[in-house]
């Protein structure tokens, strides 16, 4: 029996609510951002970041008050910047968990579910300890982290597609195992080195932070990040028909092989640069995609623009509670999610039935 992919089980429906949630999604995006360049543990006017901002941008405003000085610094190369990492690190996890939940099937995975998370973490922790990486200078470990998560991704494929050709379940074994692996010698690597300092280092490195954001990398990375985001929009029948397996795509006359091994590829770059920026930030691609899905169905022709938009809101917005919640002091973002995101994939295990796509789980 032919099995009949439902993209309608969300409780929102009809092209006129999906149209009017993504602009109301801009707008909120953009009134995040504004509103968040206001708020830290420096008390500046309104007014005051909005003329230095307005003069970086535009040249409005008098040089000697918005051109330099400790108050244009804390705007324009702290706040802002961190702002802007913010949202294109939560719009490229929130889309990547999008994906990954596709290629396997399992609405409660997430971007670090195939192993990349452990591979940036082995990465980080060969270059604190071991000095791997030592040629790129101050930014090593996020480096080392980056190609640590990519070449993660690499080999779960070729692992998947030993004695046979990947499918969802190869691969979600397949990562599971080298998470494993990339764990313990992660583990081990910390237990030889000894290094309390360096212990140190890698745990606040692991609980992920925007601190370190720079205006060159986000030039890099928000594009990058965007462009793929476009990218996934136009592959939503792809992703659609992942939903219903190998077996029922074959018959359609798809191969889905193919565009596991590429779209795993593309996510894997996107978790990369948001490694290398940010440090470890789960829950954040199993979240989102979740809430989202709860709403507007399964469909990913409305599921990635949606989970992308929300991402970049839920980030900026963790961050803005990261830097105030305890005055003076910063929480570490990484456990300020997964504060949140913990109970929501208790929530997720724990409930009866779960719609996606053709089937429930």
């Amino acid at each position: 029996m032919k099995r009949k992919l439902d993209l309608k089980n969300g409780i929102v429906h009809g092209t006129p609510a999906y149209i009017v949630a993504v602009m109301t999604l801009l707008v909120l995006l953009v009134l995040s951002i504004l509103t968040a360049v206001t708020i830290g543990s420096v008390d500046l006017s309104v007014s005051d970041v909005y003329g230095v901002i307005l003069y970086k941008l535009f040249g409005i405003g008098d040089p000697d008050v918005f051109g330099a000085g400790a108050m244009s610094d804390i705007v324009w190369f702290i706040r802002l910047p961190r702002i802007m990492l913010a949202t294109a690190v939560g719009m490229g996890l929130a889309v990547a968990g999008v994906v990954m939940q596709a290629i396997v099937k399992n609405p409660i995975a997430d971007p670090y579910i195939l192993g990349i998370s452990s591979g940036a973490s082995l990465g980080a922790t060969a270059a604190i300890f071991l000095g791997v990486g030592a040629v790129f200078g101050s930014n090593s470990i996020g480096i080392c982290a980056f190609i640590g998560a990519f070449c993660i991704s690499l080999l779960v494929q070729m692992t998947a597609n030993i004695g046979g050709r990947a499918n969802s379940i190869r691969l979600l074994l397949a990562g599971t195992a080298l998470s494993s692996v990339c764990s313990a010698f992660s583990n081990f690597i910390v237990y030889i080195g000894g290094d309390r300092d360096g212990i140190q280092t890698v745990t606040f490195w692991l609980m992920g932070s925007l601190a370190g954001a720079k205006w060159e990398n986000i030039a890099v990375i928000l594009p990058c990040v965007v462009v793929v985001t476009l990218f996934f929009c136009s592959q939503y029948r792809i992703l659609n028909m992942m939903l219903l397996g190998d077996d029922v795509s074959i018959t359609l006359g798809t191969d889905l092989h193919r565009y596991r091994q590429v779209y795993l590829l593309v996510s894997a770059l996107v978790i990369g640069f948001a490694v290398y920026s940010a440090g470890i930030i789960g829950f954040v691609g199993l979240i989102i995609p979740h809430v989202v899905r709860m709403f507007f169905g399964t469909d990913h022709k409305k599921m990635v623009p949606i989970t992308a938009l929300c991402g970049s809101i839920f980030l900026i917005w963790a961050d803005v509670a990261c830097r105030t919640i305890i005055p003076k002091q910063e929480v570490p973002i990484g456990i300020l999610v997964s504060m949140i995101g913990a109970p929501c994939f208790i929530y997720l295990l724990v409930r009866r039935s779960y719609g996606f796509g053709g089937e429930r789980s």
